[in-house]
């Protein structure tokens, strides 16, 4: 296959499987149920952002839909899978990292994600297109869950839902107990993608001078392991039609991984592992590597070269390429150079299904709809195929730094 396949001809057509967006605190005021206004405006008098890209002007970046366009113009980018990231309503920290809310807080914790769905459905909408909007739901109450899996797909947020991180000292019940299953099977059913983005389920620390740097240490583990959870536990076994995302958690943990969860499997088959017995109803019918084959997708953020070649162990069409616009770890305005120094020498092919061809399948994108965007603003093929001969001074992303 030649470049001239290409749906943009000699530029690619780019969709960030890992951007993050939200309101302004007037705007999820405007989208709050009213009952919960006197509430939120003592809340937000009392509130102070403690991140640096919520700060300043950079913060217009989460919700100013032309600034917005014209930076992920300039950056080449044609289609977005929006995550959160302004702090909705009653949040005690940015929505990927606050802990899940107690019995006590949840009402008006879910009146405040709540408020970000709304607001995310009428933003998406201005760009239908360009942005598959990716809804927050809680786990505390599987109902609610529910309803709100049904709003997603009502209000056309193509994202489907964000699963949260259940940290085990929190009152939930893990991932893999049956309480669940309404809401896998509403997902299923609805063709609703279930995302899981890092940064959640880890415990509380404690107020000790390490805490912080435990937490960065160990928050990718916490996040990884709700993909085994829900494999062990037998989720994609019953419901084989659902899809599941890992998104900004990296991806070359992952063959090592599924080996890992093979050689249990294949152990289990003699009725041991070591002292341990198991019969064969405990046993998956699948392997484990073969589940998440079916129904498992990777969001791989700013990769490195080395995780960029992962995908011929996870399979090219499992992997899709993210910026993580508008973090300083992202890779705006230099994604061109990013992609340079992870994929130059790329079939230019793959490298499409890679950059919009995944994420299009995943989301319900139309890449008709967004090639002749791409004509005019997607990175040059030419110039991609150029190995990077210096890496950007100003750019904090790890897609520059990592081997």
């Amino acid at each position: 296959m030649t470049t001239a396949t290409l749906p943009a001809g000699d530029r690619y057509v780019v969709i960030s499987a890992d951007c993050h967006a939200g309101g302004s605190m007037d705007q999820y005021r405007e989208h709050l149920d009213p009952a919960y206004v006197v509430e939120f405006d003592a809340w937000r008098n009392r509130y102070k952002n403690p991140f640096r890209d919520l700060h300043g002007d950079r913060r217009t970046k989460n919700w100013d839909h032309e600034r917005r366009l014209a930076e992920l113009d300039e950056d080449g980018i044609a289609g977005e899978v929006v995550f959160p990231n302004t702090v909705p309503p009653f949040f005690p920290t940015g929505a990927l990292i606050a802990r899940p809310p107690t019995a006590k807080d949840f009402p008006r914790r879910l009146a405040g994600i709540r408020a970000h769905n709304r607001w995310l459905a009428e933003w998406c909408s201005v760009a239908p297109e360009r942005r598959a909007g990716v809804a927050q739901i809680f786990l505390n109450d599987v109902d609610e869950a529910v309803k709100d899996v049904r709003f997603t797909k009502e209000a056309g947020l193509r994202g489907g839902v964000l699963l949260p991180g259940r940290p085990d000292d929190s009152e939930l019940a893990p991932l893999y107990d049956p309480v669940y299953e309404p809401l896998w099977s509403e997902c299923e059913e609805l063709g609703v993608v279930v995302n899981h983005h890092s940064g959640g389920g880890s415990p509380n620390y404690g107020k000790y001078e390490c805490a912080s740097l435990l937490w960065v240490v160990e928050t990718s583990w916490y996040s990884h392991r709700a993909l085994w959870h829900l494999i062990i536990g037998g989720v994609f076994e019953r419901h084989p039609n659902l899809v599941f995302t890992v998104t900004e958690q990296g991806v070359s943990w992952i063959p090592s991984t599924l080996a890992m969860l093979d050689g249990f499997h294949a152990q289990m088959a003699s009725g041991r592992i070591g002292e341990l017995k198991y019969s064969d109803d405990q046993r998956l019918q699948m392997k484990p590597s073969e589940y998440f084959a079916r129904n498992c997708r990777v969001g791989v953020s700013f990769p490195s070269p080395r995780e960029a070649q992962t995908r011929e162990e996870i399979g090219i069409d499992r992997f899709m390429w993210g910026s993580d616009y508008p973090h300083d770890e992202g890779t705006y305005p230099y994604t061109t150079e990013a992609l340079r120094r992870s994929f130059a020498g790329t079939d230019p092919v793959e490298l499409q299904q890679l950059l919009a061809g995944n994420a299009a399948e995943v989301y319900d994108f139309d890449m008709d709809a967004l090639a002749p965007l791409a004509a005019g603003i997607g990175p040059l093929v030419a110039e991609v195929a150029r190995p990077l001969d210096a890496v950007p001074d100003d750019s904090n992303s790890p897609a520059f730094t990592r081997a």
